[in-house]
């Protein structure tokens, strides 16, 4: 019986360490994603740029309107974290920036799901991971520039 425990024991703890391992490869490939996508969106937005001398106008947690042309696979993805999504912003005023946002929460704020990352310990409904064009970017246009975000290229 005792002999019988001690490989329950071990098994139990093989697959924690498994889990774990898995969890951390799966959270990687996440972010690896996150980042390759930004960077076919930049692509895409210098080609936009070039055949129409300006960036698209803001659109809320959207593809502005004759992007899909300039994207390989001619559609705007899914956020590769689960439950989030794309947010193209180009705020303009005494502040303006341009940048595209990966945000992890619905429009409600009931429902988010964070990475499970250092980078993104703080975040809040109005935190983001964000490729930053122009400008001083942010997580969230209604925030101040310091509010926990995570820009991937500044």
């Amino acid at each position: 019986l005792i002999e019988l425990l001690v490989v329950i024991a071990i098994i139990g703890t093989l697959a924690t360490v498994i889990f774990v391992n898995i969890q951390s490869v799966r959270n990687k490939a996440y972010t690896v994603r996150a980042l390759k996508e930004f960077r076919s969106f930049q692509e895409a937005m210098i080609l936009y740029f070039l055949n129409n001398d300006d960036y698209p106008a803001d659109v809320n947690r959207d593809i502005p309107a004759g992007l899909e042309q300039y994207l390989s696979g001619g559609s705007w993805p899914n956020g590769p974290y689960p439950g989030s999504v794309y947010d193209w912003d180009n705020i303009t005023g005494a502040d303006p920036y341009i940048q595209i946002s990966l945000r992890f929460c619905d429009l409600s704020g009931e429902n988010c799901r964070f990475p499970i990352e250092s980078w993104a310990e703080d975040f809040d409904y109005h935190s983001s991971m964000y490729w930053c064009f122009e400008g001083t970017c942010r997580s969230h246009p209604d925030q101040p520039v310091d509010h926990p975000g995570y820009c991937v290229n500044c």
